[in-house]
């Protein structure tokens, strides 16, 4: 079925008619947005719940930290981060950096390349679709995972590996897209070389803001396999009706994050949705559910969405921050010692809540709380 809106006294009166989407061969809706964006109404499989759309025209005012000083070591500079970093994580886990050391032509050379990816036809598209159970490939709407609530946008992920030598990413995209993209598989090679190098700097602020040892997170995120995600949001004629992805936190560790200037971006806090303004030399950083743990919920991992425009395609570089598979995700002992308190969540791998998340529960604001359960019963011999 499919929606099509109409007014009446300033109120939406929705109306169903016959699908006419483009459907696969298992009769799920195909997002094509070439076909899609030319018809007045939007299937319902991309409607969202009227709870999950509310308008926002306010600003989160989360910081603009320059991270030029703390890199250099400076201690004025370093104290100020400090206090904005701990301020920021303590209330939703939000903040944006400049003087990051990534060079804006990477930056720009990143988006112009993926956009090749996404204009390819949709059967090529197709061709290196996500597969179940796994995060690298290409994905139209999540509707290969899910049957409603559909995010309104593609995107193309694939792994990242730190210290390995090999690269990686530049052979992902020969193997799965072709030698032509071999080039583009550079391009992102490189990209992810300075996210991770951005991380780790990330992660010793956040340790001294904690007031834990510098190098501790830092130490522990340096053989991790990261999640380099590409997202490219159509314009929609029904952009009130649904979203490019919604409300969730991270399940991941830490998130770096690039937006184009359309904006799109809204943070859940203090009960009201907030927009995070673009910023074309910054980017955004987010706290996620895993780091959250790790320092024993001082830092929170906030609910957010993105939302899509009427008239301009959107896009953003995401690039997801994982520990090692195997590592046991628990707070650092002066951690707790300075804390005094108890411990807010069990131990847990990364390997066990990446399975969780992939093939059990769709993440939103309760992944958590819904983890350790599930956790419980598959392992009820664990010390969980």
């Amino acid at each position: 079925m499919s929606l099509s809106v109409l007014m009446d006294s300033g109120s939406p009166t929705i109306l169903l008619h016959p699908s006419i989407e483009p459907r696969d061969e298992t009769g799920g809706v195909l997002f094509d947005p070439s076909k899609l964006q030319n018809q007045s109404s939007l299937p319902t499989e991309f409607i969202w719940p009227c709870g999950d759309l509310v308008h926002t025209q306010e600003e989160l005012n989360e910081p603009l930290i320059d991270l030029g000083g703390f890199i250099k070591g400076d201690e004025e500079a370093t104290a100020h981060a400090v206090g904005l970093v701990k301020t920021a994580c303590s209330i939703h886990g939000f903040f944006q950096v400049t003087n990051h050391g990534v060079d804006s032509n990477l930056i720009q050379a990143a988006y112009q390349e993926i956009d090749a990816v996404f204009k390819l036809p949709l059967n090529k598209k197709l061709s290196f679709q996500r597969k179940p159970g796994g995060f690298s490939g290409y994905s139209a709407a999540h509707a290969d995972r899910f049957s409603a609530k559909l995010p309104w946008k593609e995107t193309f992920s694939f792994g990242y590996q730190g210290l390995n030598s090999d690269p990686s990413v530049v052979h992902y995209f020969s193997s799965a897209l072709g030698e032509d993209f071999e080039h583009t598989g550079w391009i992102y090679q490189k990209y992810c070389e300075k996210m991770r190098q951005l991380s780790l700097v990330i992660f010793e602020l956040l340790a001294i803001s904690l007031g834990i040892d510098r190098l501790h997170y830092r130490k522990f995120f340096e053989d991790g396999n990261s999640i380099m995600r590409c997202n490219y949001y159509p314009p929609c004629n029904n952009s009130g009706l649904t979203l490019g992805t919604g409300p969730h936190s991270d399940p991941t560790s830490l998130t770096i994050l690039h937006q184009d200037q359309v904006g799109g971006l809204e943070v859940f806090t203090n009960n009201k949705w907030y927009a995070v303004r673009p910023r074309q030399d910054a980017f955004v950083i987010n706290i996620g559910d895993t780091f959250m743990a790790l320092c024993n919920g001082r830092y929170k991992s906030c609910l957010h969405r993105a939302v899509v425009n009427k008239e301009r395609e959107r896009r953003s570089l995401v690039y997801f921050v994982c520990p090692k598979e195997d590592k046991i995700v628990r707070p650092p002992q002066d951690l707790m010692c300075r804390s005094g308190g108890p411990r807010v969540y069990p131990d847990f791998t990364w390997s066990d809540l990446l399975d969780f998340t992939q093939n059990h529960y769709r993440a939103d604001v309760a992944t958590l709380q819904s983890f350790f359960p599930w956790l419980l019963s598959s392992n009820p011999t664990s010390n969980f």
